[in-house]
């Protein structure tokens, strides 16, 4: 059975389904619009399918005209509750418009839906879009503990009052698009806090909801991607060190870091040390067929030769870092503490004291990749400005 969520606040628990509205959920569900939460596990998600498409994008032709009329008009009835400034979290949205709108507009919904199940292939790695459905669902229903007060003493500066009139239209939650960028990088949706491009300056407003952030950081991830993808071990060491020794033997880390990245970046750079260690040639004609990058997670992506590597690199490190945050997400399932947010290659998590006991399994479990054990730092603080190095071994 197709059906549609229509507010999913415990409250106001209320669903569209073959042209009648449900409290109680009817039995065998089988497909609806988006990913929500305590749904039947057999459920499947027709955004998935369409791999983040709108739901306007993916309307059929002889339904578009019926989905822009019923569109419009909720477009209105949520313009009409911003100005009148009634909140959506407060209210059951069922509540203010009229049921033959309701009617109308999920049975639309319902029709684009089945489409889409009807003539879209499931994607192959649809389990682990679901998975990470659920890690950004889960990230987005956790208010954030914003403390605004300490930018007061820089907000006559012009940056800090365009940072405060920013955030005056963000929500204090981070909402994640998993569709955003063609590598597989999160992005953040329109209205989201701002977590992907805060500036360093401005992080110690976040401060946990529960005793202390947590942060685990790959050390130099897309390196130790295409170390991987060469075959070969993964140092315990830092990179940019062990590159020094065995790659550019005897140079500092600095020249280490600035040479093997002015290389890896530029399909053009010629560095026959690098080269010799790592054999991109070799990595691109394997994962390259000429138009179609495929990572080692069956992910597919058009490219020429001058981005085929980069973006190997960079789909294969995205995929390997939110398969991390999904582990280390089933690991905490039961626990107070839980994923805050994730900002690149690093996962932060706002842990309870009652919870230390699980560090270590944390941290293991943020390091034992697909890839292979990717040496990691740990840092702690009170707030996210704050962080603090700390042992973990």
């Amino acid at each position: 059975m197709i059906f549609q969520i229509l507010d999913n606040k415990t409250e106001c628990k209320t669903l569209y389904a073959d042209g009648t509205l449900y409290k109680e959920a009817p039995a065998d569900l089988k497909g609806t619009w988006e990913y929500k939460p305590n749904l039947p596990p057999e459920v499947e998600f027709a955004k998935l399918y369409c791999k983040g498409s709108s739901i306007g994008d993916a309307c059929p032709e002889h339904l578009k005209g019926e989905w822009a009329k019923t569109g419009g008009k909720l477009k209105a009835y949520l313009n009409s509750f911003m100005q009148a400034k009634i909140s959506l979290e407060e209210h059951c949205f069922y509540d203010l418009v009229p049921q033959h709108f309701l009617l109308d507009f999920y049975e639309v919904k319902n029709k684009i839906t089945k489409h889409i199940f009807d003539t879209y292939e499931k994607p192959e790695n649809y389990d682990f879009l679901l998975q990470l459905a659920k890690v950004v669902e889960d990230i987005k229903s956790r208010p954030l503990n914003l403390r605004m007060s300490k930018l007061s003493q820089s907000s006559h500066r012009l940056a800090t009052r365009n940072f405060l009139k920013r955030l005056k239209k963000a929500e204090k939650r981070i909402k994640y698009n998993i569709f955003g960028t063609k590598t597989g990088r999160l992005t953040t949706q329109p209205k989201s806090f701002p977590i992907l491009t805060l500036k360093k300056e401005y992080r110690s407003i976040l401060e946990p909801n529960n005793d202390i952030y947590v942060e685990l950081d790959f050390n130099a991830a897309e390196l130790r991607t295409l170390l991987a993808l060469c075959g070969k071990e993964q140092p315990k060491e830092d990179i940019h060190e062990w590159n020094a020794k065995n790659v550019f033997h005897g140079a500092t880390r600095k020249e280490s870091k600035e040479r093997i990245f002015a290389w890896l970046y530029n399909p053009d750079s010629k560095d026959c040390l690098a080269n010799r260690s790592y054999d991109r040639i070799a990595i691109k004609e394997k994962h390259w067929d000429g138009k179609i990058v495929t990572t080692p997670f069956g992910r597919k992506i058009e490219a020429d030769e001058f981005h085929a590597l980069n973006y190997l690199i960079q789909s294969t490190t995205a995929d390997m870092v939110l398969r991390q945050v999904i582990k280390v997400y089933d690991l905490l399932k039961n626990s107070k503490s839980y994923i805050a947010f994730t900002m690149h290659d690093s996962l932060v998590i706002d842990l309870a004291k009652e919870d230390k006991g699980l560090l270590k399994d944390i941290f293991d479990t943020f390091a034992e990749t697909d890839l292979g054990n990717f040496a990691i730092s740990v840092r702690a603080g009170k707030n996210f400005g704050n962080m603090r190095e700390m042992e973990w071994k």
